[in-house]
């Protein structure tokens, strides 16, 4: 299609052109000849190219097709919640890899029995949830947000261990004597305990002699138990947990507390002993000497060797002895202080009555050693009287002696009060 226009007006970038009919038509003026003015006429053809159409198309829908194909058929997905291990009071959590797709992560949180818990860092797959509950059930699941939406895993259900389940038990061995740790395996096998030789989250107890190592500090900075091998047989031997205190390395074993399945191995290897006395009686006690010699040399050495029964019990009674004294003591009433310690500042108006009644018990007798004197005066004028009359007033007279003395002491005692009197102050 061929079309005639009149250059009206040609400027910098625009040149105006104008049809038969008058009209305007802005057109780019790079694209008109050089030697264009106003007043000239240009032919312009237009015409449609279906080759750049369908080239355009084509690309157009490779673009959508692999938009679709990133975008709209790859979303992210739940997360998969497993439990690794559970024990007394402690439980390991694992997941896969987070698949986002193209989505943006947000946030991946962490929630127990429908509270958080808290948020978990993108590069960790799995998680230890300390402080629990013995043998009581939690539900546990995760909660992903993306910038494509929210998705949430299925509730998973783990119930903590009772203190007679052992299989929780995750041994780490360190730096022992190799027939302490085949002792070691050999027990931890009986229990029903795991074994493995690096330590991860899910280890509970660093097992080892010496203090040294890689693992050794791994399990140091990662707060795990570091016990000796003697822990585990205290485990297997009381059929519980049995608390770390008294198994911790340079620990003292006598913090070690023995359970009622040593009494129960004592009674098992005295009953045990009974028969082979019995065989020993008749066909002599070598036999059953080396029998417990070869029990002695297949059982492995322990280094620290918990307490005896019987000295527990010794140290039990003095124990309950050291009691009842400390309650004796206690229950003993506080002797009372004598009576003029306890009131040394008492007013010396008790005293003086003490001195008053001391005075009218002094005349008292003044007065009865006067009347007797009087009676002992008519005794003895009557001289008719028997001899028993005469000894009774013998004896009357050696009273009136008395008295008189009496008599003499009140009066001098008198004089010198009259005598305080006197002195001009």
């Amino acid at each position: 299609m061929l079309v005639s226009l009149t250059v009206g007006k040609v400027d910098a970038g625009v040149a105006v052109l104008l049809t038969e009919d008058k009209r305007l038509i802005e057109f780019p003026s790079i694209l008109l000849p050089p030697d264009i003015t106003s007043g000239s006429i240009v032919d312009i053809d237009v015409s449609r190219n279906f080759a750049s159409e369908s080239a355009a198309a084509k690309k157009f829908n490779a673009l959508q097709d692999e938009i679709f194909t990133t975008f709209g058929q790859a979303t992210p997905s739940p997360p998969v919640l497993r439990c690794r291990n559970a024990t007394q009071t402690s439980v390991v959590l694992e997941w896969d890899p987070v698949s986002i797709a193209t989505a943006e992560l947000r946030s991946l949180s962490l929630y127990r029995n429908g509270s958080k818990a808290g948020n978990i860092p993108r590069d960790k797959l799995s998680t230890k949830i300390s402080g629990l509950q013995v043998d009581h059930e939690y539900t546990f699941h995760l909660v992903l947000r993306t910038s494509a939406g929210t998705y949430t895993s299925e509730r998973l259900t783990v119930k903590t261990q009772k203190m007679t389940d052992l299989t929780g038990i995750t041994v780490t061995p360190g730096i022992m004597p190799q027939p302490l740790r085949d002792s070691l395996e050999e027990t931890v096998q009986k229990i029903g305990a795991k074994l493995i030789d690096t330590v991860r989250i899910d280890t509970t107890h660093f097992v080892c002699t010496e203090g040294r190592g890689q693992a050794w500090e791994k399990a140091v900075e990662m707060n795990v138990p570091v016990v000796v091998p003697d822990w585990v047989k205290g485990c297997e031997r009381e059929g519980r947990i049995v608390g770390v205190r008294g198994y911790y390395l340079n620990a003292d074993p006598k913090l070690r507390n023995v359970g009622p399945m040593t009494i129960n191995t004592a009674s098992a290897q005295n009953s045990a002993a009974s028969p082979a006395s019995q065989t020993s009686q008749s066909g002599g006690e070598a036999p059953a000497n080396d029998a417990v010699r070869n029990l002695r040399a297949e059982t492995p050495r322990i280094e620290h060797t918990p307490p005896t029964p019987e000295q527990t019990g010794k140290q039990r009674q003095m124990e309950e002895a050291r009691r009842r004294e400390e309650e004796e003591r206690r229950s003993e009433p506080p002797t009372p202080p004598p009576k003029m310690e306890a009131f040394p500042d008492a007013p010396t108006e008790l005293e003086e009555d003490g001195e008053d009644e001391e005075e009218g018990r002094g005349q008292e007798a003044y007065e009865k050693v006067v009347v007797e004197e009087g009676e002992v005066d008519g005794d003895v004028e009557s001289e008719s009287e028997t001899s028993d009359t005469t000894e009774k007033a013998g004896g009357d007279v050696g009273g009136v002696g008395t008295g008189e003395n009496g008599a003499k002491a009140e009066g001098k005692k008198k004089e010198e009060e009259e005598g305080f009197d006197e002195v001009s102050l």
